[in-house]
């Protein structure tokens, strides 16, 4: 529930427009059940009285309760939804901000299509949250009080039969259905979460399935999900008509004993026939009110489990960050027994890493796929951080800075980049919007894409370049940046040697004092290298200057042999 706490502190956020919807919506019901009740009284009068006057009073009672009906119920609708649109820009903001911290490593507990249904359906069906969950109970409840106050007045027995009525129709049939659609909703919402992830990874996998020819195989699946959620959906909608049904019946029993016991009392002298009508009338109008509590059921297991997936995606405590400047240009950056596994795995993907890397100097960091030089990569990006130890930029604890502060006083390059869709210019000033198009084509010259017109489009994702044009063009809009600390991790493992080494050269020769951490398969052109950092199975096995590693004949050494075998 604790979802929901949250979600109810949102909504009281505007306690001003949520106190007008409750006492306009209480003034509306009570006018409601004054006007049915005027309107039995009315009649009973008309029959047994012939005075002008009294008839007169009362059909301009009517004119009155009718309007005051009308009017309270506009303004209750007008303030409910204005608070519930309030509420759900807030939700957004506050989800956001709680989600923001955990990109992009939340990419690694929950697939995109999960998020998404999250995101959009989870929030979207939360605002239901006031409107038919919170809001309802509270106004019947007012609403059912003075009518029972009110009927108390005339009869204590049909007052009672009416405060057993609300009993059952305001908490008790509502409870009952809501205990039994809970395992539906559960179902419903699990069922919604597959579709939406199983229909991400078909638009994202489409080119891939057509080709391995799995992509019927793949629409069969995505029918088939599709078919569980309209039938899950199906069982909501009976379960929700079922509910309505026995709140109907509950409400019209409640209103023919209320007919029935008056009679009786009238009979035997305790009650004025003259108010039978009317206390008939009120029941009726009393108990129309509670058509919304048949609904509240589903609508609450909704909001509950919808709060209870936004929480588990963002919990209400924040996530606690440093806000710590990094320190000015140049500093080292320093590694000291670092340990990292990660989450759902047993074999570490990095063990007792230590290292030290001195500003203006360049460091490579070879080894096998799976080695886990990625995985450091990303420590030093702090989009993950270590189980143990601790990383140091010019001697302050990593995890102390502000993460957004790190990642503007570097340049990264990493494996993956995403390019919108527009133009290559557009893709370009993401990195320094201030960037003159002579400034942009001359880091396109840099990475040897200079025939690439500024004006070329470029389609989602980058559809439309080949890999080798993605790596140089990320390479691009990081030097556009032009921050000290280059982050490469496989900058140019889509590009010809011969182009690798040229992009090479000019990223050098142009940061002859910056930083460069370059993580590669590649064993070519390591002779520039200050520093050589090789690591197999999460670990570091050896380093040294280029030199000093091919003296030493072991295992970078073995490398080398490999690759010259391999392309000799």
């Amino acid at each position: 529930m604790s979802g929901l706490k949250q979600i109810l502190f949102l909504t009281l956020h505007e306690k001003r427009d949520v106190a007008l919807a409750v006492f306009f919506g209480f003034l509306a019901g009570v006018a409601g059940v004054a006007l049915l009740a005027s309107s039995g009284y009315l009649i009973s009068r008309a029959a047994l009285t012939s005075q002008m006057t009294i008839l007169i009073v009362m059909g301009a009672c009517l004119k009155l309760f009718g309007l005051a009906s009308a009017l309270s119920r506009y303004a209750e609708r007008l303030f409910s939804h204005r608070a519930t649109f309030t509420m759900l820009s807030n939700l957004r903001s506050s989800f956001f901000e709680k989600l923001s911290p955990l990109a992009p490593g939340i990419f690694s507990h929950y697939r995109s299509g999960d998020l998404l249904a999250r995101i959009v359906g989870d929030v979207e069906s939360l605002q239901n949250f006031l409107l038919r969950v919170l809001y309802p109970p509270i106004v019947l409840l007012l609403v059912f009080l003075s009518t029972i106050f009110f009927s108390a007045y005339f009869s204590m027995g049909i007052a009672a039969v009416i405060a057993i009525g609300a009993f059952l129709t305001v908490f008790a049939v509502p409870a009952v259905f809501a205990m039994r659609q809970r395992t539906i909703h559960n179902a419903a919402r699990a069922s919604r979460a597959s579709l939406s992830t199983e229909s991400a990874e078909l638009l994202h996998g489409f080119r891939d399935l057509k080709i391995n020819q799995r992509l019927e195989q793949k629409q069969q699946q995505l029918e088939d999900f599709s078919g569980d959620y309209g039938s899950q959906q199906r069982k909501e909608g009976l379960e929700e008509n079922l509910s309505q049904s026995v709140n109907g019946l509950v409400a019209l029993l409640a209103s023919f004993f209320v007919l029935g016991l008056g009679a009786y009392f009238t009979a035997a002298g305790e009650l004025d026939g003259l108010y039978l009508a009317m206390l008939v009338m009120i029941s009726l109008g009393a108990f129309e009110n509670v058509s919304p509590m048949a609904a509240f059921p589903a609508h609450f297991e909704e909001n509950r489990k919808a709060a209870s997936r936004l929480d588990e995606v963002a919990p209400a405590a924040p996530v606690l960050k440093g806000d710590g400047q990094p320190p000015q240009w140049p500093f080292d950056i320093t590694l000291d027994n670092i340990n990292f596994t990660y989450r759902g795995e047993e074999r570490a993907a990095l063990t007792d890493i230590s290292l030290q890397i001195e500003p203006g100097t360049k460091t490579a960091i070879v080894g096998p796929s799976g080695s886990g030089k990625s995985t450091l990569l990303q420590l030093l990006l702090n989009i993950l951080e270590p189980d143990e130890g601790t990383i140091r930029l010019g001697g302050r604890e990593l995890a102390e800075l502000d993460q957004e502060k790190v990642w503007e006083s570097m340049n990264a390059v990493l494996q993956e980049n995403h390019f919108f869709f527009g133009t290559i210019k557009s893709n370009l000033l993401i990195a320094n919007e201030s960037a003159s198009d002579e400034q942009l084509e001359a880091a396109l010259s840099q990475v040897q894409l200079a025939e690439l017109a500024l004006s070329m489009k470029v389609g989602e994702k980058g559809q439309n370049l080949s890999g080798g044009q993605k790596q140089r063009l990320a390479i691009a809009r990081a030097i556009i940046r032009r921050k000290p600390l280059w982050i490469l991790d496989e900058p140019v493992s889509s590009v010809d040697s011969i182009t690798a080494k040229a992009i090479y050269s000019e990223l050098f020769s142009s940061g002859k004092d910056e930083s460069f951490i370059i993580v590669s398969h590649d064993l070519t052109a390591l002779s520039q290298m200050d520093q050589i950092i090789v690591m197999d199975g999460g670990k570091i096995v050896e380093s040294g200057t280029y030199d000093s590693l091919m003296q030493k004949k072991s295992y970078f050494y073995e490398l080398k042999q490999i690759e010259k075998d391999v392309f000799a």
